[in-house]
C-alpha cells in the first residue's frame, strides 16, 4: 500500500470517527439505549485502531526505508573504495590482455569482441553493442579462437584468469 492509499484510508477512518463521535453525543443527549451507544463507541475505537495500525506501519516502513538507504550508501561506498583501490590493478590487467591480443595478431575489431567476450556478453549483445550482425560477431569470435589456438570462450577466459586465481589446494588425505 502506497502513501496516497494510506492517507486516503486514514482520512476516511478519521471522518468515520468524527461522524460517530457526533452521533454518540446526540444519542447520549436523547437517552438512547446504552447498548447502542456501546456499539457506536466500538466503531469509533475500531476506526481509531485502524488509523493507529496504518500510521504504525507507515512509520515502520519509513524507518526501514531509511535503514535500507543507509545500508545502500555504505555498500556503494565500499564498492567505490574497492573500485578505486583495484583500478590500478585492473588497468594493468587490461593492458596485459591487450598486449596478449596484439601478440595473437588480432585486428582492432577482434580485440574489441575479445574484451566483450571476456566481460561475458552474448554474441547477440556484442552485435548490438557494436552495431553489427550476430553473424559478424560469431565470425570474429571464431577468428579470435583460431588465432589464439583456443577451443572457445571458456578457454579464452581461462587463459587470462588462470594465473589470477589461487591454485586449488590438494587435500592432505590423498
Amino acid at each position: 500500500m502506497n502513501n496516497k492509499e494510506r492517507a486516503f484510508i486514514t482520512t476516511i477512518l478519521g471522518g468515520i470517527i468524527l461522524m460517530m463521535i457526533f452521533d454518540l453525543i446526540t444519542d447520549s443527549n436523547r437517552g438512547v439505549n446504552w447498548l447502542h451507544v456501546i456499539a457506536e463507541a466500538s466503531v469509533v475505537l475500531a476506526a481509531a485502531a485502524g488509523i493507529f495500525f496504518l500510521m504504525r506501519d507507515s512509520f515502520a516502513l519509513k524507518h526501514s526505508l531509511e535503514d535500507e538507504i543507509k545500508n545502500s550508501q555504505i555498500l556503494k561506498a565500499e564498492a567505490d573504495k574497492w573500485r578505486n583501490q583495484s583500478k590500478i590493478h585492473l588497468e594493468g590487467l587490461s593492458q596485459a590482455i591487450d598486449s596478449q591480443l596484439t601478440t595473437w595478431k588480432l585486428t582492432n575489431s577482434e580485440k574489441e569482441v575479445a574484451f566483450l567476450l571476456l566481460k561475458g556478453l552474448s554474441l547477440k549483445e556484442i552485435a548490438e553493442h557494436r552495431s553489427t550482425s550476430e553473424k559478424t560477431a560469431r565470425a570474429q569470435s571464431i577468428a579470435i579462437y583460431s588465432k589464439a589456438g583456443l577451443a572457445g570462450r571458456s578457454e579464452l577466459a581461462a587463459f587470462f584468469l588462470e594465473d589470477l586465481l589461487l591454485p586449488i589446494k590438494q587435500s592432505s588425505e590423498a
